[in-house]
């Protein structure tokens, strides 16, 4: 593949753009358009302030000790009495206290207690309050120095929807007055009038604009100490799982905030020249990059990419020139509820809600291309999306949604030839012309290889699969998606951000080479192709490796000498990570999905999904779902960032992230290609064994302490039950409907046309004679069912079998100083003196679950704690996995579960157990095991129960210590 340079991209000035793309208002920023910067080094860590209003002293007590637990140490205190009591058993060492409203009798006995008990204080006059109402800067100097005194002011910014207006406005008032210490400037944060779930992510923008602004914050909330103590966790969260903290004013040098802040800043203010720099320090990143705690105009000036605009190739600012300010991203939820009917009614109520596309989630029998009633998968039809038989279950599942203008995404890989031909048949049957359908096929294979696991043929027969799934879409479906890459999946399973970029575009370029051998043009499909990324917690780095996937991929694509500049333009869908969310108070998670679906947008993303607040414990309900969509409306409607195109650009941290990532991603790109390509380098294992090791450090950094998530390591807090509902699925019920539905379409065929249509599909899987599509979207018609057509290609293609390597010495490496860890070795070691061997473990996924991230690290981990480690291959059944711990001689059955398979399949494991008399054999489930499901798995005969977030090294002592009393009893 040729090394292309941006050289080789034309630029064009700013006018030049605005005529090509007939545009006359200001959307987009650029060095020509925002000439000042405004250079100045803000402080790196915000003080986050809590407003309490002391009515009774006991609760004022409480408050304060909450506040100290969460790391609010600035609080305010209206109305003080009684010291004795406010500051009981409270360590006050690092906190300080601002006394407003005290009367002067109370001063000298609040001001005796607090001397004697070494507590910060000061008193705090009305008079030395100055509450922002967009003075100008005159007028505002003008209060300023009638108020000012010996004591020091304090002004008070209510906050506002407004993102960008927020900082900017709290950017220039730093500048204004010059960073005088003399000057307090506070963004304040309340309303009492909002309901807690929707406060909590307005909530989040708001302190987000305080952070990057480089601003202190209030919270003035109700005195509910709940939705106090749930507010307080944004700041942590933003502190601790976010990054932005680490380095001082991210946002420098963004064009667009720049021509915000120039028009809020006295008219005479000087751009500070020469200014003096403290000295850098820095860290490095998860992508093994070197971060300073400032970034200035030099670290960005040699870069050649800065001056790209949207629209135009390489798609820096976005793939199309207008972006937002034309029409928003659109808003996708991803669900899919049992049965096509439930899911059907759910979709009817979105879009009547705002939702503007779907996103079709199927069960992992469809996945896997197994019919509802193959005793194989008894456990798992409908427990994690739609089930789908036949066309008859899609004709329902769209029932009454007006295919002509619905956009529809459907997350299929394995199964994707039957779904995309029910999907057409359907289209067909309803009058639908299909060149009218709108949406993406995600028909990404590759990846199913390196991480979701959920393919059903090897990768070369997978391929031809592609290939006539391009030739079809490309000729009939002009406005469809043939394919949406994904790096998700990556993410999920642990690759950071140039891992993902690159094994992801890498997977693209087999794509297009796949096109263009079945004798495509590279116009015909590269269009078509879409993308879809994960977005984590790393909130400047997702926006930054959206920014370079644009580059990456237009250069790429540049090396095939398209005519078609849309050709090389990435257009992506983006989904909030679910495994940044935790089952530990899952309120929290409101906050994580804000701050992600903010990244997502930021970087430019073309639809977008977020998860609900109770994805780490069970599929989201319609309370959990509309908070999630909610959150992408207020966005869209209430913060302004729809105003202009890539508001980051021009920032030096956010160039500087996103050259950085793009030199990491294509070393990578490079270097895989030099030896053979994706396709030799996953059938070696190579992207999967590095996404392994990544995820198993991770969680070490995790389990040690070393990386904090708020919830989970810190700011724990126990909650006895949660208050909302958990979505539960009645498996056997859904089992039922389908097969009833089966045998009704079986009835009613022509076996005759079915089988004849079967064996031609057989045939052409031999001969490449006809399209697969096109005989699937006949099958389809004359009412074959899914594993019917799977089948015919099956005889020919065979099911692929992974094998499983064991990687070791990573999690140790991270975490061997840890207590946790120190002591499971010595259980380890001591079980191997009383019994003579090891404690051996089997590692077992039941069912079509092909998420085997936490197996893994789970595997690896306990290998490096002194366990024999047995992995069982994806995929079984209960029978298949007895019968490998019979064989191995096993202690313990370690069985992960991530999609609900668990409740039919580990009962099933018990019995047999007791059938074989090896009730010996302790079984520990561990995943997503909801709380309210513990005691009848406990009561069945489970032994141990870890759900998400539980530390691997601590679940390691208790299984071994299980296991020495288990094994002294019998001695």
């Amino acid at each position: 593949m040729k090394n292309l340079t941006f050289s080789e991209f034309k630029k064009n000035s700013l006018k030049e753009w605005k005529e090509k793309n007939l545009i006359s208002d200001e959307i987009i920023f650029t060095s020509e358009n925002s000439k000042k910067s405004f250079q100045t080094i803000f402080k790196t860590e915000t003080k986050a302030y809590e407003w309490i209003y002391n009515k009774k002293p006991d609760l004022t007590n409480q408050r304060i000790i909450d506040c100290i637990d969460l790391n609010f140490n600035n609080i305010w205190i209206e109305n003080v009495s009684d010291p004795e009591i406010i500051f009981k058993d409270i360590n006050c060492e690092k906190t300080n206290f601002l006394f407003f409203k005290t009367s002067e009798d109370s001063r000298e006995a609040i001001s005796s207690f607090c001397n004697k008990k070494n507590i910060n204080y000061e008193f705090v006059e009305e008079n030395n309050i100055i509450i922002f109402e967009n003075y100008d800067n005159h007028a505002l100097q003008k209060v300023i120095n009638e108020k000012r005194d010996k004591n020091k002011l304090f002004l008070f910014v209510k906050s506002e929807n407004k993102f960008f207006d927020q900082i900017a406005t709290l950017k220039s008032l730093n500048l204004n007055l010059k960073n005088s210490k003399k000057v307090q400037i506070i963004c304040t944060i309340e309303d009492s009038l909002i309901k807690t779930e929707d406060f909590l992510y307005i909530a989040s923008f708001k302190i987000l604009s305080s952070v990057l602004a480089c601003s202190d914050f209030m919270i003035k909330t109700i005195d509910l100490n709940e939705r106090s103590r749930l507010t307080k966790n944004i700041y942590n969260i933003l502190k601790y799982e976010s990054n932005i903290e680490k380095v001082s004013d991210p946002l420098n040098g963004s064009f667009y905030l720049n021509s915000l802040i120039e028009k809020k800043v006295n008219n005479n203010f000087g751009e500070k020249k020469n200014l003096k720099l403290p000295e850098r320090k820095s860290w490095i990143s998860d992508e093994n990059i070197v971060i300073y705690d400032y970034f200035i105009k030099n670290d960005i000036s040699s870069l050649e990419h800065i001056d790209f605009l949207s629209g135009e190739p390489p798609f820096l600012r976005g793939p199309y020139a207008t972006m937002y300010t034309n029409k928003p991203w659109t808003i996708r939820q991803y669900s899919g509820f049992s049965t096509a009917r439930d899911s059907n009614a759910f979709y009817k109520k979105n879009i009547s809600q705002g939702q503007t596309g779907l996103s079709v989630a199927f069960d992992l029998p469809t996945h896997r291309g197994y019919d509802s009633d193959n005793e194989r998968v008894k456990g798992d039809v409908g427990m994690a999306g739609v089930a789908i038989d036949t066309i008859d279950d899609i004709n329902q599942l769209f029932e009454g949604i007006d295919l002509n203008n619905i956009s529809v995404s459907m997350t299929m890989n394995g199964a994707v030839l039957p779904i995309m031909a029910f999907y057409i048949a359907c289209a067909k049957e309803n009058g639908v012309d299909i060149k009218n359908l709108k949406g993406t096929i995600q028909n990404d294979i590759l990846k199913e290889f390196m991480v979701r696991n959920t393919y059903i043929f090897p990768p070369k027969p997978s391929m031809r699969i592609i290939s006539d799934i391009f030739k079809y879409v490309s000729k009939e479906m002009p406005k469809f998606n043939c394919i949406s890459v994904s790096g998700y999946h990556m993410q999920e399973a642990g690759a950071s951000a140039e891992i993902e970029l690159a094994y992801t575009l890498l997977n693209g370029l087999e794509y297009l080479r796949t096109g263009t051998e079945a004798g495509l043009k590279i116009d015909d499909f590269a269009p078509r192709i879409s993308f879809f990324w994960g977005i984590g917690m790393n909130f400047l780095t997702e926006i930054a490796k959206m920014r370079a996937g644009r580059l990456l991929w237009a250069k790429i694509v540049k090396s095939f000498n398209p005519k078609n500049p849309k050709s090389m333009s990435l257009r992506a869908h983006c989904q909030t990570s679910g495994w940044s969310l935790t089952e530990q108070d899952p309120y929290n998670n409101i906050c994580r999905t804000a701050i992600e679906a903010l990244g997502a947008v930021l970087g430019g993303t073309q639809s977008l999904h977020t998860n609900s607040l109770d994805e780490a414990i069970a599929l989201p309900t319609e309370f959990s779902a509309k908070i999630a969509r909610d959150t992408q409306k207020h966005l869209q409607i209430n913060t302004g960032i729809c105003d202009v195109v890539d508001p980051l650009g021009g920032s030096y941290y956010i160039e500087y992230l996103t050259h950085k990532i793009y030199k990491k991603s294509w070393e990578i790109i490079e270097d895989i290609e030099k030896n053979g390509g994706m396709i030799d380098a996953i059938s070696s294992g190579i992207p999967k064994t590095k996404i392994e090791k990544v995820a198993t450090i991770k969680q070490a950094k995790i389990d040690s302490g070393k990386e904090i998530i708020v919830g989970l390591n810190k700011f724990e807090k126990n909650l006895k039950e949660s208050k909302f509902h958990l979505l539960e699925i009645d498996n056997k019920n859904v089992i039922k409907t389908q097969i009833k539905k089966l045998i009704k379409n079986k009835k009613m065929r022509n076996e005759s046309d079915v089988s004849k249509i079967l064996k031609q599909i057989t045939s052409s899987c031999k001969s490449k004679k006809q399209n697969l599509l096109t005989l699937a979207v006949e099958a389809a018609e004359k009412r074959a069912t899914l594993a019917e057509i799977i089948g015919a290609c099956e005889k020919v293609f065979k099911r692929y079998t992974a094998t499983n390597n064991l990687i070791s010495g990573f999690y140790m490496k991270e975490i061997k100083d840890n207590h946790h860890f120190k002591k499971a070795k010595k259980l380890s070691d001591y079980f191997y003196e009383i019994e003579g061997r090891r404690a051996r473990i089997l590692v077992a996924k039941m069912g079509q679950d092909g998420h085997d991230r936490g197996a893994k690290i789970v595997a690896t981990s306990f290998s490096d704690m002194g366990f024999d480690v047995d992995i069982g291959a994806l995929f079984q059944t209960p029978d298949e996995v007895v019968n490998q711990a019979l064989i191995n001689d096993v202690h313990i059955i370690g069985i992960s579960s991530l999609a609900a398979g668990h409740t039919t399949n580990v009962p099933e494991i018990i019995k047999l157990l007791k059938k074989y008399n090896r009730e010996d054999i302790l079984i520990v489930l561990g995943g997503v095991v909801p709380e309210n499901q513990h005691k009848s798995l406990i009561d069945a005969g489970v032994d141990l129960i870890f759900g998400p977030g539980s530390i691997i090294a601590e679940s390691a002592c208790n299984i071994l210590s299980k296991l020495i009393d288990s094994n002294e009893s019998r001695s």
